[in-house]
C-alpha cells in the first residue's frame, strides 16, 4: 500500500500535504499558499537565482544543506526534507549573513538579495571556507544587475563574524527521522506523482502507466511547466531512490547511479578526470548541480548535453532497466534528435565510466558567458599518446549535429600518427568534413566549424605545454 501524502519541514513546521496539483513548484507553494514573499521569481528557468532557498537532507545522521532553485523544483520533491526560506534565517535578530550584507553594502534594488543571502547561508551552514574560488562558485547562480558583486563578495568574506546563531538541528534531525520511508502515490485530477525508495517498486509501478515523466532535479523538464505552460502527467520522482543514488569504484570503473546529484560526483571526477570535473563547474550553478543528475542529462538526449560527449569519448556504458536488463555503450544510445534506445517503461539505472589512468582527457565548453550557460559547441578529446604517437584518440562533439557525434574521419587520420603541429593542421582541415552543423540562435554553422578547428589547435598547444592552459 502506497502512502498518499508527503511530509517535510517548512522552515521549522512539519507539513503533510497531498491536495495540490502535481506540477506545483516550490516557489508557487511558498508564495501563494504560505504567503512567504521573500523568495522572488525572476526567470522561471533556474538561471537568475532570485528564487534560491535551502533544502536540508538527513544523510547518515547528519544534515546536509543544499541551495536549490525553487522556481523549477516541484513541491512534492521535498518529501523527507527541510525547506528553509529567507524568512526563517533568524527570527529574533539578523543572521550573520544578513548583517554582513548590510555592513558591506551588498544590496541596492534588493530584488536579488534574498536569493544571494540564501546562497551565502548555504556556504555558512556548510562551513565553506570563504576563498575567492568558493565564493564565486557559490554565487555563480545568482545574478545581480546593479551592485556589481564587489560588495557582495566582501560580505561573503565576513559571514563567519559574530556567528552566534541558534539552530534547531537536533530537533529537526529527530523530526526528519520519523518521516515515513514508504513509497508514495499522490493523485491529482487523474494525474499521479510517484516517489519510490527502491528500484523494485519503481519498475512495478511504471508498468501501470502509459506515459511517464521521470524527474530527478527537474532542471530541464520543469521548463515544460514554467516556460511552455504545459502540465506533466504521471511524474516519477527518482531523487530518493537508493538504487539510483550511489557512487562505487570497482574493477577500475566508476559506477554512478543515474539519479546521483552532480555535486556528489565531482569529488570523484577530480581525482581521475579533473578536466571533466572543471567542466561541471561551468555546466550549471550550485543550485543546479545540487539536484541535476548524469542520468537526466543523458536521457534528455539534448544535442548540447555537455556530459554525453565526454562520456562517449571515455567509452562509457549505461545500464538500462525495465522488462529486461541491458548494458550498452553510450555512443550507441542516441538515435537522432531527442530520440534514444529507451523503450516504454525503461529507465537508465547506472553509468559506468572506465578509469583510464594513463589516458588524457580534455573538455572544451564554448559559450557566450563563462558560467551557467548552454554550449554553442562542446568538444571532448581523450586518448593515449605513446612515443609521441596517438595510440588511442576519441574526439566527440556536442552542438555540431542532432546528437552527440564522433569526428570519425579526424580520429581515423590521427590514429597512430605523430602528435605534431603538421598533423594537427591536417586534422583541422578534416574535422570540418565530419560535421554539418546548423545555424541557430547560439551560433552559425560557419562559427561552429571554425571553432571546432580552433579547439584542435588549442588542444595541441595545451597538451604540448604543461604550463599552458586557457581554462
Amino acid at each position: 500500500m502506497l502512502n498518499s501524502n508527503i511530509e517535510f519541514l517548512m522552515n521549522d513546521t512539519l507539513i503533510s500535504i497531498n491536495n495540490l496539483e502535481i506540477n506545483t513548484t516550490v516557489i508557487n507553494y511558498i508564495r501563494d499558499e504560505k504567503n512567504l514573499k521573500g523568495t522572488k521569481e525572476g526567470c522561471a528557468s533556474g538561471d537568475c537565482g532570485a528564487c534560491t532557498a535551502v533544502v536540508v537532507e538527513l544523510i547518515k545522521n547528519k544534515l546536509e544543506y543544499k541551495t536549490i532553485n525553487t522556481c523549477i523544483t516541484f513541491l512534492y520533491n521535498l518529501h523527507g526534507k527541510q525547506l528553509i526560506t529567507v524568512e526563517n534565517l533568524d527570527k529574533n535578530s539578523l543572521h550573520p549573513v544578513q548583517k554582513s550584507m548590510i555592513k558591506k553594502d551588498g544590496s541596492q534594488c534588493g530584488f536579488c538579495t534574498p536569493g544571494i543571502v540564501m546562497s551565502l547561508y548555504g556556504m555558512y551552514k556548510n562551513k565553506t571556507k570563504p576563498t575567492n574560488h568558493n565564493i564565486e562558485k557559490s554565487l555563480a547562480g545568482n545574478l545581480c544587475r546593479c551592485t556589481g558583486y564587489k560588495s557582495i563578495k566582501a560580505a561573503a568574506l565576513s559571514i563567519y563574524k559574530n556567528s552566534d546563531t541558534y539552530d534547531n538541528d537536533k530537533k529537526n534531525i529527530n523530526i526528519l527521522k520519523k518521516i515515513s520511508k514508504k513509497d508514495i502515490c499522490i493523485i491529482s485530477e487523474k494525474n499521479k506523482f510517484y516517489i519510490h525508495h527502491n528500484l523494485k517498486g519503481l519498475l512495478k509501478d511504471i508498468k501501470k502507466i502509459d506515459k511517464s515523466t521521470f524527474v530527478t532535479g527537474g532542471t530541464d523538464i520543469a521548463l515544460e511547466v514554467t516556460k511552455k505552460q504545459n502540465n506533466l502527467t504521471n511524474i516519477f520522482y527518482l531523487g530518493l531512490n537508493k538504487d539510483l543514488n550511489f557512487i562505487k569504484i570497482k574493477n577500475n570503473n566508476l559506477h554512478i547511479g543515474a539519479a546521483t546529484p552532480i555535486n556528489k560526483i565531482i569529488p570523484y571526477l577530480e581525482k581521475v578526470y579533473p578536466s571533466f570535473s572543471k567542466m561541471f563547474l561551468r555546466y550549471g550553478s550550485d543550485q543546479i548541480r545540487n539536484v541535476a543528475s548524469l542520468g537526466g542529462n543523458i536521457a534528455s538526449a539534448s544535442p548540447i548535453g555537455d556530459s554525453s560527449p565526454v562520456l562517449i569519448s571515455l567509452d562509457s556504458k549505461i545500464i538500462i532497466e525495465g522488462k529486461n536488463h541491458r548494458e550498452i555503450l553510450l555512443k550507441n544510445f542516441f538515435k537522432s534528435y531527442r530520440k534514444t534506445l529507451l523503450k516504454k517503461n525503461e529507465i537508465i539505472k547506472e553509468i559506468i565510466i572506465p578509469i583510464k589512468i594513463k589516458n588524457f582527457l580534455k573538455c572544451y565548453k564554448i559559450t557566450k558567458r563563462i558560467e551557467d550557460d548552454i554550449s554553442s559547441i562542446f568538444m571532448a578529446i581523450s586518448g593515449l599518446i605513446i612515443n609521441n604517437s596517438f595510440n588511442e584518440i576519441k574526439i566527440v562533439c556536442g552542438g555540431m549535429a542532432a546528437k552527440p557525434l564522433m569526428a570519425i574521419k579526424t580520429q581515423k587520420y590521427l590514429l597512430n600518427k605523430k602528435f605534431t603541429k603538421e598533423n594537427i593542421d591536417i586534422a583541422k582541415k578534416i574535422i570540418i568534413t565530419d560535421f554539418k552543423p546548423l545555424s541557430d540562435m547560439r551560433a552559425s554553422s560557419k562559427y561552429r566549424s571554425i571553432v571546432s578547428q580552433n579547439l584542435l589547435e588549442r588542444f595541441y598547444l595545451e597538451k604540448n605545454s604543461n604550463k599552458l592552459s586557457l581554462d
